[in-house]
């Protein structure tokens, strides 16, 4: 560790102090200074059949929680192999590792010393069935110290994937390069997409004031593929962090887009129908909020193209349940009376504005909930 170099000390009291600080510093013992950063390193090596891994861990967090005094005991190779067997039980109790959601089992070894970095290592071995897909790494491994990390590396062949865990981060996902990797993502990111759509009530909202009016079968295709298009577009380079706009700016504008095509189909007059065009201007507002969603779920760097399009498709079946069921009931009310279709069409563009504008307000003046 090195320390900044001192200022030319004030004479008489201040000075004194300030020499004997340097001094206490100087003299500290090593350990203690070394711990000052207080890391441990994993590293996991993708094999078909089975998970290599090493794990290195400093004697000070080692010592703190078998209640080894002093902690240098533990760089006694007598000492570390006495302990192996508690420290792999340790260590089993708190580092998770899952193969395609089931836990695997490691196999440790005997510990080994690293004298140089102060530190333990122990390797191990878990077998697996098949190639691995997805590998989900959970662990806080020294619970006593709130800002101790675990550095991860993962190596699939060439590939070096790197993740830390920490208190606020205590898992991380990998994706292998692996056909059954990018089925993984597959697998995961699609329900993602298709839970957003449906629980998301602006997006819903959004759709069905844009199918209240009705129209062919030809023109309803139009407009949700305008809005498809769109979100599409803006939800890609948001989440590869090309283009990014705050929250505070896009959720207000996504209210105000369920106000206007509320306000359009109010307004229609003499057959004119923009809507294909509304779905493609504000789709692009639309499909940032869906990046936020996205981002927050750690898309895997190795299959980056594969979950935006997983996501993507997710989002679209689930729009398309909405329209389908939607249009199908606007029309079958439509073939019964064409004056109540007209008269619910009225009553309903009223609605989405008037739910846009409460969420408008809401999101501007009470961005914290009501």
């Amino acid at each position: 560790m090195s320390l900044p170099i001192p200022e030319e000390p004030r004479r008489g009291r201040a000075g004194f102090v300030a020499a004997s600080l340097l001094i206490l510093l100087l003299g500290a013992p090593g350990p203690v200074l070394a711990h000052q950063v207080p890391f441990s390193y994993l590293d996991l090596r993708l094999q078909r059949d089975a998970i290599e891994g090493t794990l290195v861990a400093h004697i000070a967090d080692l010592g703190h929680d078998l209640k080894i005094e002093p902690v240098e005991r533990l760089l006694d190779p007598a000492v570390a192999a006495t302990q192996s067997r508690a420290i792999a039980d340790m260590f089993s109790g708190r580092l998770v590792i899952t193969v395609d959601d089931h836990a695997v089992v490691p196999q440790w070894s005997e510990a080994e010393v690293v004298a140089t970095r102060q530190s333990l290592r122990l390797r191990f071995r878990a077998p697996v069935e098949a190639a691995p897909g997805q590998v989900s790494v959970e662990g806080d491994l020294f619970p006593y110290d709130p800002g101790h990390r675990t550095f991860v590396n993962i190596y699939e062949e060439s590939a070096l994937t790197q993740a830390i865990l920490d208190w606020d981060n205590p898992r991380f996902g990998y994706y292998s390069g692996s056909t059954q990797g990018r089925l993984a993502v597959v697998r995961r990111f699609i329900p993602a997409g298709i839970e957003h759509i449906l629980i998301g009530p602006d997006h819903i909202l959004f759709l069905i004031g844009l199918l209240l009016p009705g129209g062919s079968l030809r023109r309803l295709a139009v407009i949700v593929t305008a809005f498809t298009v769109a979100h599409t577009i803006t939800l890609s380079l948001a989440a590869l962090s090309i283009v990014n706009l705050p929250a505070n700016i896009v959720e207000p504008a996504i209210a105000l887009s369920i106000v206007y095509v509320g306000a359009d189909n109010l307004l229609r007059r003499g057959g004119r129908d923009a809507r294909a065009w509304i779905a493609f201007a504000f789709g692009f507002i639309h499909g940032f909020g869906f990046a936020f969603v996205l981002r927050e779920m750690d898309l895997p760097a190795r299959a980056l193209g594969w979950s935006l399009f997983s996501f993507n498709l997710g989002v679209e079946i689930g729009q398309l349940l909405i329209v389908v069921l939607v249009a199908s009931a606007l029309a079958a009310l439509r073939a019964r009376s064409e004056a109540l279709g007209r008269r619910l069409a009225f009553v309903g563009s009223w609605g989405v504005v008037g739910a846009g504008a409460f969420w408008y307000i809401q999101r501007i003046f009470f961005p914290g909930g009501i």
